[in-house]
């Protein structure tokens, strides 16, 4: 799913990234955990064409990034300090949004389009924001319309930075139970960077399988025993205990 190697990145002559090689197998799930200036958005950054390495090469899907065109394949959630709250969006906008590629904007949105993003908008607990503008809603709710976009084109590779911050514990909860159930269930391959050690920890386990500098990598790897045929989002969180009942008490 993603092949880094040799993999550098300075800033104002600084090795922010400094000969990083690293495989993403798919359906992996990936944990990035390293303290501030490790490095850890910067990696993401580039692994979503927003930034270009100073040297090495990153490879999405067996194809270079300099080549590569299928964005719709990737889901992308930046940190929350990444967004401008003025921007003149409805939170529905917002969601829609990530149904448009780069290769494919303004294309005309069916019935099918409509029903991915009420599911998305349900599962993040936002549906009744839908028509709001974005720049008037407290900030754990932006994060879940931004989680909501991330979501609702059914991404192969879904980068999260920190995304629950703002967000309320239970939300947190039923957020991660959510993840786990698409990566245990779901051909979908994750990376994370989170501050939350304890439930990175009780998923990934306690040990990273790399380091490079202060960056740390946990991985666990997933072939599940029955895949999930359901497509929809909103089925991982209607079962008793699940991600809606924890969300309804919030």
């Amino acid at each position: 799913m993603v092949e880094i190697d040799r993999l550098s990145f300075l800033y104002e002559h600084k090795n922010v990234i400094d000969n990083l090689t690293f495989t993403v197998l798919e359906r992996d799930f990936v944990g990035l955990i390293g303290p501030n200036g490790a490095g850890k958005t910067t990696l993401l950054r580039l692994l979503v064409g927003l930034l270009k390495p100073t040297s090495g090469d990153i490879r999405l899907f067996g194809q270079s990034i300099s080549k590569f065109q299928d964005w719709d394949r990737i889901g992308y959630v930046p940190q929350k300090n990444a967004f401008n709250p003025l921007f003149p969006a409805t939170v529905r906008e917002i969601v829609e949004s990530g149904l448009y590629g780069r290769k494919r904007l303004y294309r005309k949105l069916g019935a099918s389009d409509r029903r991915k993003i009420d599911d998305a908008l349900d599962v993040m607990r936002i549906a009744d924001l839908a028509g709001r503008r974005i720049g008037q809603l407290s900030g754990g709710q932006q994060q879940r319309a931004f989680l909501a976009r991330a979501l609702v084109n059914s991404p192969q590779l879904l980068i999260l930075d920190e995304p629950t911050v703002g967000i309320d514990a239970e939300t947190q909860q039923g957020f991660f139970q959510l993840i786990r159930h698409m990566h245990e269930h779901h051909h979908i391959t994750f990376l994370m960077v989170s501050h939350d050690m304890e439930m990175m920890e009780a998923y990934l386990g306690s040990e990273p399988v790399q380091s490079a500098g202060k960056l740390k990598f946990y991985v666990k790897h997933t072939h599940a025993p029955e895949d999930c045929g359901e497509t929809n989002l909103s089925h991982s969180i209607e079962r008793p205990g699940g991600m809606r009942e924890m969300m309804e008490v919030t």
